[in-house]
């Protein structure tokens, strides 16, 4: 009972605080609002809010929870009044709320913000989430004080599911169906950034270009379903054999780039030879022909203005290998 008298309260106060600041144009809307509902109708108006919209000071009390009982998506709040943010939450994350609370007063615009809350944010253990929730929140300067400090209303909506389906279709649209590899686009837009961050740090990153030898013998010999194999075989190799920092992509048809963050050449190289090794044991499981590759390596340099220029010259090793008789990768 003393929570639905303190949730009428204090919906008063901020229809209350809004018309003491003299507004014409919001105190017209609070009078029609105020001539439709009752007191207690504008309460249960704000305990029905679909998302849980938080008064919270700028000191980062949580001065109110209306709205958000939908257990499926939301915890119970109520809980949380009277408290403080630094006493809920973990001090980064507590640092990070404040942070864009002080954004909000600052501006006096709406501030939307996506961020992700996961059990390990929440001080005391079973306390949080169980696993990682994203929400976007909807940020306002209150045009009032809240027990004498200013104030925002956050309101909080759980964006998980649409953050997973955006994951998923970002996903689909930058590998390839066949391999599960990144794409070209995908592998060009690593390069540039990699060549960047090189021009800016000097850090350097090297690329491995290799494509399976008598490929289209394969193909013509047993048919493209067994072209596929090979190339889902190549695919399962690279990540058995790569590094986790290595970028992965299947350039076309049985062409693939290997981004290399962090590698000079002669580390490329043995990186490279370790893949070339275990190609012809692992495939000739599996098919008779294709069971060799080749390939070329280039690293950064200095004259470096694009990465067409870094793909060409590992483009260039790649076809010296060939002309050296395959199965060999030569870095230029």
């Amino acid at each position: 009972m003393w929570q639905h008298k303190w949730r009428e309260a204090f919906a008063c106060r901020i229809c209350a605080g809004l018309l003491s600041r003299g507004r014409s144009r919001v105190a017209s809307l609070y009078e029609k609002v105020g001539s439709v509902f009752t007191q207690q109708q504008l309460s249960a108006i704000l305990y029905s809010l679909p998302d849980p919209a938080f008064i919270l000071t700028r000191s980062g009390r949580y001065a109110a929870v209306f709205g958000g009982k939908d257990v499926r998506h939301y915890h119970d709040g109520s809980g949380l009044v009277g408290r403080t943010m630094s006493e809920m939450l973990k001090d980064e994350k507590a640092r990070w709320f404040a942070g864009e609370i002080e954004k909000a007063l600052q501006s006096g615009v709406l501030h939307i913000v996506e961020y992700e809350l996961r059990g390990s944010d929440v001080k005391g253990a079973g306390d949080g989430p169980s696993h990682s929730i994203w929400f976007e929140g909807r940020v306002k300067a209150l045009d009032f004080q809240v027990d004498g400090e200013d104030a925002v209303v956050w309101i909080a909506s759980n964006i998980t599911d649409r953050n997973e389906v955006q994951q998923k279709l970002r996903q689909l649209s930058e590998t390839d169906a066949l391999t599960g590899l990144y794409i070209r686009r995908k592998l060009l837009e690593t390069l540039d950034d990699r060549l960047a961050i090189f021009e800016r740090e000097q850090t350097q990153t090297s690329v491995l270009i290799f494509d399976l030898d008598h490929f289209k013998s394969l193909n013509d010999a047993l048919g493209h379903h067994a072209g596929d194999a090979a190339l889902v075989e190549i695919a399962r190799l690279c990540r058995q054999h790569l590094r986790q920092s290595d970028v992965i992509a299947r350039f076309g048809g049985d062409e693939f780039v290997v981004v290399m963050p962090g590698t000079h050449r002669a580390e490329a190289l043995e990186i490279a030879e370790r893949l070339r090794e275990n190609v012809p044991i692992s495939l000739e499981e599996t098919v008779r022909y294709a069971s060799t590759i080749s390939g070329g390596i280039s690293e950064f340099g200095s004259p470096d203005r694009s990465s067409n220029e870094i793909l060409a010259r590992a483009d260039a090793g790649m076809y010296q290998s060939k002309r050296a008789g395959r199965n060999r990768v030569s870095a230029l």
